[in-house]
């Protein structure tokens, strides 16, 4: 696994990141497969129309910031971005890794997951 900036990650990644970031649901479905698969807190979404609703409501009821503190390649399609929350969720601080499984110029898997490392 390699560390590269953001400038490295697949355009697919870096503009689904962009997305939702700034929380444009529809924006960031644009860049999924089909019978894409989104994992997290150990909740799946199948399907374009689960993960759309998910991305759209996840943390809604939230205030939170996000930064990208990291990006890392695993192979040509798999890579990973961390990203640092602060909001007003419990804890108030989180450090995430969202993990994509790429299939062609799509995203087939997303797991978000609390950052190992």
């Amino acid at each position: 696994m390699t560390t590269n900036t953001d400038t490295q990650l697949p355009p697919t990644v870096r503009d689904f990141m962009a997305a939702h970031t700034a929380r444009d649901a529809d924006a960031a479905s644009a860049f999924l497969a089909d019978d894409a698969v989104v994992v997290d807190q150990a909740e799946t979404f199948r399907g374009r129309a689960e993960v759309h609703a998910f991305l759209r409501d996840a943390g809604s009821e939230f205030r939170y910031t996000t930064e990208q503190t990291g990006t890392a390649r695993v192979d040509d399609d798999h890579w990973t971005v961390t990203v640092h929350l602060e909001g007003t969720f419990p804890g108030g601080t989180a450090d995430l890794d969202y993990r994509f499984a790429l299939r062609g110029d799509r995203i087939a898997e997303l797991v978000i997951a609390g950052h190992v490392g």
